[in-house]
């Protein structure tokens, strides 16, 4: 037990990082009682959680047809409906997910007694957000040191987007999606260099395996059209360690399983209804003309805007940074920037949902390249400047933030 509790593991660094999740928190449950103050509910979020509450009593199994849903008083949206009754992008998982902080709840879910059950829809993305963020502070610690980590941590808990979306004000329930995302890709890195130590490939990383598998289970469960990550991860992999593809794709293949496995357990074993959930998912919904069209362009630059009125200067300098000096072309910033560019390219390629899940997936990683940036400067000759340009901006996005907060008043 003493040699858990080390300095290492909770010391200074990790003390500041708690802070400022608990700084996050108090903001979701600020914007809560403040902002969100679900009065009412519209058909979608009462359907969602009746969904998953009906498969949590082993009725019937979320996102696929069902007479227990005439039954609940419940309605599918237009895209459940126009899709024979299965769920085009979501799997049950989703909807399980929704309502797990219902469990308990011994009242009725309907429209007008959202006042009393509304909190509780919303407290397990809040809990999202703060793992999240967590694991954005731990990847961004272990490829910059302390300051990459509290920079992009500090961007991360003062961002807009984060905050609406962890408490679903005017925002889609995708934060288990994003940690999902986050967590494949930088799990897959990870386990892709631990390949070069002499020791059995599967065994030794057999936690790591079921990381990566929960991790790909939780971002393709969530939304559909994330099984992009399934290449992506493998392509990492590859990269990291191309003498080992062996070994890689024992390791991916059996993540892959993992995942699988959790997906069936989602749709309670019922293969057949698997089977069709799975023929009725919408997987790759790019529209191409979406690309010439010039609004398509501004949602993604309001997306952005939207993470953080400060992250609209940090981001295309740390571009110029990263394109002009050779110094900062290295894995550890290439492989967020790849990754930000890929989801923000998908998202403006899907013009509705399940697009603006793609544009919330991309924020995080702009987070950790933008703090890899600002970390690769503060080690430069002008890293007292570059110290007070960054934490200047740091500082004026979280004040921002919170006055744009003490304005929101409920409805």
């Amino acid at each position: 037990m003493s040699k858990f509790f080390t300095r290492e593991r909770f010391g200074q660094p990790q003390f500041l990082a708690g802070l400022l999740l608990l700084a996050l928190m108090g903001q979701c449950f600020w914007l809560l009682i403040r902002g969100t103050r679900p009065l009412e509910a519209n058909s979608s979020e009462v359907f969602r959680v009746e969904e998953g509450l009906l498969q949590w009593r082993g009725q019937s199994v979320a996102g696929t047809p069902t007479t227990d849903r005439i039954e609940a008083g419940t309605f599918p949206p237009p895209e459940v409906q126009q899709n024979e009754g299965y769920d085009p992008n979501h799997s049950p998982l989703w909807y399980l997910l929704a309502s797990v902080g219902l469990l308990r709840w011994p009242g009725a879910t309907q429209t007008n007694s959202v006042p009393y059950w509304g909190w509780l829809a919303r407290l397990p993305y809040i809990v999202f957000g703060v793992l999240l963020g967590a694991s954005l502070w731990y990847v961004s610690r272990r490829l910059y040191g302390n300051a990459g980590g509290y920079i992009a941590l500090t961007l991360y808990c003062f961002s807009p987007i984060i905050l609406r979306t962890s408490t679903l004000w005017f925002a889609q329930p995708e934060m288990g999606a994003a940690w999902g995302t986050f967590g494949a890709i930088f799990t897959a890195i990870a386990v892709a260099h631990t390949l070069y130590a002499p020791r059995e490939v599967v065994l030794w990383n057999w936690r790591r395996i079921l990381l990566l598998g929960l991790s790909l289970a939780l971002a393709v469960g969530c939304q559909f059209s994330l099984i992009v990550l399934v290449p992506i991860t493998l392509a990492f992999m590859l990269y990291v360690a191309p003498t080992r593809r062996a070994a890689v794709l024992v390791i991916w293949v059996a993540a892959c399983c993992v995942a699988l496995v959790l997906l069936c357990a989602a749709y309670a074993f019922h293969m057949d209804v698997f089977w069709q959930g799975i023929r009725h998912a919408h997987f790759f919904d790019v529209t191409w003309q979406a690309f010439t069209v010039p609004r398509a362009y501004q949602r993604v630059l309001g997306q952005v805007g939207q993470s953080g009125p400060t992250l609209l200067v940090m981001f295309p300098v740390a571009l110029v940074v990263y394109f002009f000096w050779r110094r900062a072309r290295y894995f550890g910033n290439t492989a967020p920037l790849l990754m930000a560019i890929s989801f923000l390219t998908l998202g403006l390629g899907m013009p509705h949902n399940p697009g603006d899940g793609f544009l919330l997936m991309a924020v995080p990683f702009l987070f950790v390249f933008v703090a890899g940036i600002a970390a690769d400067l503060l080690e430069t000759g002008q890293g007292a400047v570059v110290t007070a340009c960054v934490w200047g901006l740091l500082t004026a996005n979280a004040l921002w933030n919170l006055m744009e907060l003490a304005r929101v008043r409920g409805g």
